[in-house]
Order: structure tokens, then sequence, then C-alpha cells
């Protein structure tokens, strides 16, 4: 038995949709991560230049589409004539040479243009199941404090922007940008929020997290590096969302560690390591 089976339970979250099995991003790959038994999703959101939030990683969708631009300068029409699951983008996913073999091979159009935030918590309401999300928002961008706004303003018209406490929300909010999550809390201080990391800066390195954060997002190259930094993040009180956790060994020391969500291009294999 592996360790990660001894441990109490553990959020998978799927990064990007179930982004090993169908392009990320696209409704087919959060179809499936649903399908999969996913706790929850994860997306990266970015403002189209009309005012729209779409599922979108990059500063640019040459990486993820057949088409070229920057989403801040395109607007919705411009990007849902885009095809994110065309041979180009399978050739250019992650910057490889040679296609990802994806087990999904969407039919309908739907699946692989691009995917508004709307469209993602529509499809979250109809799960049949609670599913959370974990919205990422983007910076910099030329619409700064924009996205905050049209982000809490979408998730009130699905009445989701003012959970009684944060342990009860399904939708956590993270960043990179200490000043994003600043943004939110101030107009919502019961949403939950998370504060990314690449690395730890020296006087965050006690365990400490922006004013107002509980949840901290380490990478999985900090955890594998300094494993005692997450028992300092958990005695200080917060909890632990490391990203991305693809590799049966890094499951398993994230389970030893104890921390409170892995986030995962693979969430069935992850379950199934998990023993769910």
């Amino acid at each position: 038995m592996t360790h990660a089976r001894q441990q109490r339970h553990i959020q998978v979250v799927a990064h990007r949709g179930a982004s090993e099995a169908a392009p990320e991003h696209t409704l087919a790959a959060y179809r499936k991560a649903i399908e999969d038994g996913a706790d929850a999703l994860e997306c990266d959101v970015r403002l189209t230049a009309d005012g729209h939030l779409v599922c979108v990683h990059d500063r640019r969708v040459n990486r993820t589409s057949n088409g070229r631009g920057a989403v801040s300068a395109l607007e919705l029409a411009d990007l849902a004539a885009l095809d994110f699951g065309s041979v180009r983008a399978r050739a250019a996913w992650r910057g490889r040479d040679e296609e990802p073999d994806w087990e999904v091979r969407p039919e309908d159009p739907e699946d692989t243009s691009v995917l508004t935030l709307e469209r993602l918590l529509e499809l979250i309401a109809d799960a049949g199941r609670r599913v959370e999300l974990a919205v990422e928002t983007k910076h910099p961008t030329r619409w700064a404090g924009q996205v905050e706004e049209r982000l809490l303003a979408l998730l009130k018209r699905f009445d989701l922007d003012a959970p009684g406490t944060p342990e009860e929300s399904p939708v956590r909010v993270m960043s990179f940008s200490a000043r994003s999550l600043h943004r939110v809390r101030a107009a919502s201080p019961t949403l939950p929020t998370v504060y990314l990391m690449q690395f730890v800066s020296p006087r965050l390195r006690d365990g400490r997290l922006p004013a107002g954060v509980r949840v901290a997002g380490p990478s999985m190259r900090i955890v594998r590096g300094h494993p005692a930094y997450v028992e300092r993040l958990k005695n200080a009180g917060h909890q632990v969302h490391v990203w991305t956790v693809n590799e049966p060994e890094d499951v398993d020391l994230c389970a030893r560690l104890g921390v409170d969500a892995i986030i995962t291009n693979r969430p069935l294999a992850v379950l199934r390591q998990l023993g769910r």
C-alpha cells in the first residue's frame, strides 16, 4: 500500500481540465475531468478586448490554437472562430513536436472552441454533484483590476461571490499576484484566496502568506526541494494546494506531507493512486 492510500481525503483538482486526456481549457477536458471524478477543476482566466472572461493560460493564443495574437487584443467573436483542439494546436501542445496521445478526440466544435468562464460555470452547475472551481487570474495584463471586477460580477450571477464562510465556498481565486488577491478580498471577504508560488520569497519562508490569504499554492518543485516548508505552512494555519503534480512519486510525497489539494493534469490516475 502506498503512503498515498493511508492518508485522509486529499482534494484532486484537474489542472486546465483533464489536460493530459484532452486539449487544455476545452469543454472536452473539463467534461472528462468531471467524468473521471475530479473533486475540483482549475482554470486560468483572461479578459478579451470586449470584456469577456475566457479560459486561456498564455497571454497569446499561438500555442494552444490555430490562431495568433494576444487574448486581450482579440474580441470573443475572434477567439470563437479559432480551434483550440486542431492538429496545429496538438502539435504545439506544451511546446512538443509530436502530437500528444489524447484519449479524447472531440467531435463537437463546441468541445474545442474557446471556453468562456460563464460556460464552464454552467457545466459545473449541471454536473449533478459538488464540483469545486479554482480560478487563476493572470497578471500582468492591460486590464489590471477589471479582471477581478468582471470575475466577481460573473460569480455573483451564479450566486457564488459571497459564500457564508470560506469553507462553504465551492469557488476559490488563485493568483501569483498578491494585489489581485487583495482586490478579491476587499470586494468579497468570504471568498477563499490562494497565493501561488514559483519560489518562496525570503520574507515568507517562515510560513506567512500575504494578509488575509489562508491557502498556499506552492509549485511541486518547491515541495520537492523544501518539504519542511509544507509543515511551516501547516503550523501557520494554512492549507496547502500543490501544482502541478503528475508523477506517482510526487503524489506519494504530497500525501506523506499531508497537503490539502493536488492539482494535476491526470486526475483519474491520481484518484486511483489515492485509492479512490
